[in-house]
């Protein structure tokens, strides 16, 4: 069997881990402005239901996932950014793994601040 020649075989480097991931809190930021929208219509139906509804969020497990959703907000706005880049800009995918690493770079920056402040509010 011939053996293909050396960069034809895609090897699932920084550039796909970065699609998988754009995709993924894509889809999961989806999810929670469609699940925002409905509860905040109740508003419209009945102030009682929201004001319930939203009571049963103020728990340590929301608390938590509010964490995620803000890890995947920053992640997919700054990767987005970047896929501009690699897509309108010339020399993008020359250094598409170097802004890849700014990407998390800056993620973590804005991050981690977040989450110690706001885990902080969660557990108190």
């Amino acid at each position: 069997m011939p053996k293909a020649p050396a960069g034809t075989l895609y090897r699932g480097r920084e550039g796909m881990w970065s699609w998988v991931a754009h995709r993924v809190t894509g889809v999961l930021i989806f999810f929670f402005l469609f699940a925002h929208v409905l509860d905040t219509a109740l508003v419209r139906v009945s102030p009682e239901a929201y004001n319930d509804v939203i009571g049963t969020y103020k728990n340590p497990v929301v608390g938590l996932g509010e964490v995620g959703l803000v890890a995947a907000i920053i992640f997919h706005a700054f990767n987005g950014v970047r896929v501009m880049l690699v897509d309108f800009w010339s020399k993008g995918p020359r250094y598409q793994r170097q802004m890849l690493w700014g990407v998390i770079a800056l993620w973590v920056l804005l991050f981690v601040p977040f989450a110690i402040r706001h885990l902080m509010n969660v557990f108190s």
